[in-house]
């Protein structure tokens, strides 16, 4: 099955993913994490991508779409995935139609205040992107990742004015593809509010 999963920063959809990876045997896609390993391994990709980011200019589309278009040929994809991150505009969603039909596109709804309360409240492992938040799980000692000993921190982007920025972003760039992917038929939207098995029993309910 080739889910995308949609929703406002902070809404739960990496956690979510993981479950689903877990319970469904997925692969995970995140640009995101497309980005740090492709420039990690330094391929001619990730190259690009460490050029641009260095300049301080935003990816352009057909970066992140020849990207997200190699990783969906690997092996593991070949079953189906969980895409996380991308599309982000409707031109990108376009594009996807051309690599892979999507077979339904879960829509994870949280309110604002929610996602703010979430996001200040998250830090990141600087070695290997681990997330914690430090009221319902934090790191077992206080800055130091549980999983490989690297520092803890809190990322700008999780700082509350950035967080409102991202929101903002997100409504205008994001949130038109909803109704994008609903006329389509293949759109279905959730409560994302809750502990994340209890939100993934209603994801699961509608698979």
């Amino acid at each position: 099955m080739k889910l995308l999963f949609l929703g406002p920063p902070g809404a739960g959809k990496g956690t979510l993913s993981d479950l689903a990876v877990e319970k469904l045997g997925l692969p995970h896609i995140s640009t995101g994490d497309l980005f740090r390993a492709a420039i990690k391994n330094e391929t001619p990709l990730g190259l690009k991508v460490k050029s641009i980011m260095a300049s301080g200019a935003l990816v352009p589309d057909e970066v992140t779409i020849e990207m997200v278009k190699e990783r969906l040929a690997q092996p593991d994809a070949k079953k189906g995935w969980i895409l996380d991150g991308f599309p982000r505009t409707i031109p990108q969603a376009e594009a996807l139609e051309k690599i892979a039909a999507v077979d339904r596109v879960v829509n994870f709804e949280v309110a604002d205040a929610i996602v703010i309360g979430r996001l200040s409240t998250r830090r990141v492992c600087r070695a290997c992107g681990k997330i914690y938040n430090v009221k319902s799980s934090p790191p077992k000692k206080e800055g130091v990742c549980d999983a490989c000993g690297g520092e803890v921190y809190t990322r700008d982007d999780d700082k509350e004015e950035s967080i409102k920025t991202r929101l903002d972003t997100y409504r205008k760039q994001t949130a038109p593809l909803i109704d994008w992917y609903g006329k389509k038929g293949v759109l279905v939207t959730i409560d994302g509010v809750g502990d994340p098995n209890e939100v993934y029993g209603r994801f699961a309910k509608l698979m």
